[in-house]
């Protein structure tokens, strides 16, 4: 239910504001407004004050909008040639596509400051043990490291927050294939240090899910304490107990929950040969024999001992004021348009997978997870969608707004419109282009939705 509330509410404040825009500048333009929908269809609600006055309707198919214009690719009177949008200046009619996307991007500083003056608590960004042979262990990385502070070569340093704050910086410099400094210190953040995370290693590489494998850095750091193990399970049968800390496994010290989870996983045969447990319980060192079971899951075979692990991830609360707040939600409107940007060119020039499109059941259960987790992360979410779908629409592809921009260019370079001949083919080859794209995007959400991705 939260899915489906979290989708219908974010495409609903999206594509108001986004028809919003268009309708406001076209007003302001002088150009009338024959309706103003939500949705395509049939329609299943309409308001209109006088006859003479616009239309508000909401359609059947929530997957979009429309602003329809008097004389916007229609014929129009000729005594009504001052309210039809064909008859505008080329800037006018300019200012009037564009108002849609930039009211996207404009609402995503607002969205990106709010979640910024709400606050929230968040994982601070102290990492866990990353796995071996990645940019993070190769950078020295170890549990328990809190990062600080970053800075690409030609950057200065900038605080980190948080650890999506941390995925967040991350996630720009692999984009980059830029070097990234680190900061870190102990939990506590004392003893600090400086680190590289040679990110200009993955130049070339898609920019995907096995990408951030590859650099090691996602999980927060929990300690290795355990939950209350299943009735009739391994854990229970060993006389694990819920709020057991363990020391060490067969001798081997363990330091956080990741690394604990990584050893029971590699432990497939503890059925036969049990693991050698110590662990604090109540301030004594208590020594088990711990078996474990083999599990079979995508043609990979793992230990499980049936009982929950970790304890509770260190939150910081994460809030800025009123000035801070608005500019640091321009400064990532910024980034995330421009990251966009980057990845859609990479995914033209076969640079990035076409995976890592998604479609409406992607941005559905996304929505929804983010409802569950506070105000802070749908405004967060919201913001990001918003951004999303503003440069989306600027792209030049007939029948988005960019394509309509790219007629408006010509128009002003040549000093003559494009010919309706051309515009019919370019509209047809837009219509197919976007089809494709809806396409693959809806195939890559089955594909996560199944576990195939």
């Amino acid at each position: 239910m939260n899915m489906v509330l979290g989708f219908l509410l974010t495409l609903g404040i999206l594509i108001v504001v986004h028809e919003y825009g268009h309708y406001k500048v076209a007003r302001w333009c002088g150009v009338k407004v024959l309706r103003f929908s939500i949705g395509f269809g049939k329609v299943i609600w309409r308001r209109q004050a006088h006859p003479d006055a616009t239309e508000f309707t909401i359609s059947a198919i929530p997957l979009g909008g429309y602003v329809r214009m008097l004389g916007h690719g229609e014929p129009f009177p000729a005594e009504r040639a001052h309210e039809a949008f064909d008859a505008q200046p080329l800037r006018r009619r300019a200012a009037v596509i564009a108002a849609g996307p930039v009211a996207n991007l404009a609402l995503a500083v607002l969205l990106y400051a709010g979640a910024n003056w709400w606050g929230n608590d968040v994982p601070m960004a102290i990492v866990s043990t990353p796995p071996a042979r990645t940019l993070a262990a190769e950078a020295g990385l170890t549990a328990g490291d809190w990062v600080q502070a970053s800075a690409t070569q030609a950057g200065e340093w900038e605080d980190v927050t948080s650890m999506s704050d941390l995925l967040r910086q991350v996630t720009q410099a692999a984009l980059q294939a830029e070097d990234l400094q680190l900061q870190v210190g102990d939990s506590d953040g004392s003893h600090r240090r400086q680190l590289t995370l040679r990110l200009s290693t993955l130049a070339g590489q898609d920019i995907d899910a096995s990408t951030f494998q590859r650099i090691g850095i996602g999980v927060p750091f929990r300690p290795p304490v355990m939950g209350r193990p299943t009735a009739g399970g391994p854990a229970e049968k060993a006389d694990v107990r819920a709020g057991d800390l363990v020391l060490s496994i067969d001798g081997v010290p363990v330091v956080d929950a990741q690394g604990l989870i990584d050893r029971i996983r590699a432990h497939p045969t503890g059925d036969v040969v049990p693991m050698h447990w110590v662990v604090e319980r109540g301030g004594q060192r208590v020594e088990l024999d711990v078996s474990s079971r083999a599990v079979t899951e995508g043609g990979k075979t793992f230990g499980r001992i049936d009982a929950p692990v970790g304890g509770p991830v260190r939150l910081t609360n994460v809030r800025f004021g009123l000035w801070d707040g608005l500019v640091r939600g321009v400064e990532r409107t910024w980034e995330m348009a421009g990251m966009s940007l980057k990845m859609l060119g990479r995914m033209l020039v076969g640079q990035a997978s076409l995976r890592n499109l998604s479609g409406p059941l992607t941005i559905a259960d996304y929505a929804g997870q983010s409802i569950q987790h506070g105000l802070s992360d749908y405004l967060d979410f919201l913001a990001m969608v918003s951004v999303s779908l503003g440069i989306l629409n600027l792209l030049p592809l007939p029948m988005l707004d960019g394509g309509h921009l790219m007629y408006y260019l010509f128009e002003g370079v040549t000093g003559r419109p494009v010919s309706d001949l051309w515009l019919k083919w370019l509209q047809r080859s837009g219509a197919f282009v976007l089809l494709l794209m809806m396409t693959i995007a809806l195939s890559n959400d089955v594909a996560r939705m199944l576990g195939l991705q």
